[in-house]
């Protein structure tokens, strides 16, 4: 019996072409690895190192402390653990609030502008995409002097019988305060007797603060017109066969966007989701500008804090240790996103609905 002979595959380059590749490459190689991955992997040294920031972080003095700074951020009960907390659970909630908020604002835009019917369609974009293009530093100013307490935000809220807030100046929690309302000033025991990260978990679901909030808004208020481009890019796109089928099968407006638009934009969704969480978690020149994780460190965040840790309090490898765990959090969360967001396939019960069955007495 004879063996059938494998003929070996060929790559379909030839040689002189992948020299030429590799060289037309090499450049951005060389600019990636220069600027990127040298950094990235010195920093990482530095997690692991009590360097102080004095010489080089390779010299012979500087020593190797294994895990000691991120055990500190994580478990060694001290102020750096409860800093890091504090820092963590004002982000989540900034997270929490901003990513859904500013998606489905910036979706509600776009769909308002893409609509033909629409006069000035161009103002409109330019309004609302105006924000992103000013200074974070400038808007954060201007965010200043409308959040004052005399400032024009608590001079409207004066109209309506409200005394605003102090807003930069206000530790409180929002959601605390709203249970205060109610008559609850302390949680439970199960609540305030344990604690994660030197938070207690009372802490934890104390929502962001008043001075937060307003850094909410501002974000909502920035980044909301740079993602209503991508979703008036992605609905420029769609074909509108499918909607015109949807409407011949007697779809209404609701059912059509949210039935037949919205699974289209999926991938557009993903990028701007995962844009928005980046960009959430990194939140640093609005703090450091503003509040400078004031008040009472309610707007402290990892990315302030490991600024902190590492240029004012010279411990340069806790600092960055909270950038690389923070790196961590962002991959995490990212994976999520996609997991979720991934196309699935139709269930068998679910493609029954939309097969035909023939009846007898007609042609289903």
């Amino acid at each position: 019996m004879s063996t059938p002979t494998q003929t070996p595959r060929r790559s379909g380059i030839r040689g002189g072409e992948a020299a030429s590749g590799w060289l037309f490459t090499a450049p951005m190689i060389i600019l990636l690895g220069m600027f990127l991955v040298i950094p990235v992997l010195m920093a990482l040294w530095v997690s692991f190192s009590d360097w102080n920031g004095r010489g080089s972080p390779f010299a012979g003095s500087v020593g190797f402390v294994g895990l000691d700074n991120y055990s500190a951020l994580l478990g060694g009960g001290g102020l750096a653990e409860q800093d890091f907390g504090t820092a963590l659970r004002n982000n989540a909630w900034y997270v929490l609030l901003v990513v859904p908020i500013q998606t489905m604002l910036s979706l509600f835009l776009a769909v308002l502008v893409n609509r033909q019917i629409l006069r000035g369609r161009g103002f409109f974009r330019t309004a609302f995409y105006f924000p992103s293009v000013t200074s974070s530093v400038a808007i954060t100013v201007l965010w200043l002097f409308l959040f004052s307490s005399t400032g024009a935000v608590n001079k409207l809220l004066s109209f309506i019988g409200v005394n605003g807030p102090n807003w930069f100046n206000d530790p409180s929690g929002v959601l605390h305060n709203i249970l205060r309302v109610f008559g609850v000033q302390n949680g439970p025991a199960a609540l305030t007797g344990n604690d994660f990260l030197g938070i207690s978990f009372w802490e934890w679901l104390a929502g962001p603060s008043v001075a937060m909030s307003a850094f909410i808004l501002m974000a909502v208020f920035t980044t909301s017109g740079t993602f209503m481009l991508l979703f008036i890019a992605a609905l420029q796109n769609l074909s509108g066969d499918v909607v015109e089928a949807a409407m011949m099968d007697g779809a209404n407006g609701w059912q059509r966007f949210w039935r037949v638009t919205l699974p289209q934009l999926r991938p557009t969704l993903f990028t701007v989701l995962t844009l928005g969480l980046i960009g959430a978690w990194q939140v640093f020149d609005q703090i450091y500008t503003g509040t400078q994780g004031g008040p009472g460190k309610t707007t402290l965040t990892p990315a302030y804090l490991s600024y902190q840790t590492a240029f004012t309090n010279q411990a340069w490898g806790q600092g960055a240790a909270i950038a690389f765990i923070l790196f961590v959090i962002i991959v995490v969360f990212t994976l999520f996103q996609r997991a979720l967001l991934a196309e699935r396939k139709v269930s068998a019960r679910r493609m029954r609905m939309y097969v035909q069955t023939p009846t007898p007495g007609g042609s289903k």
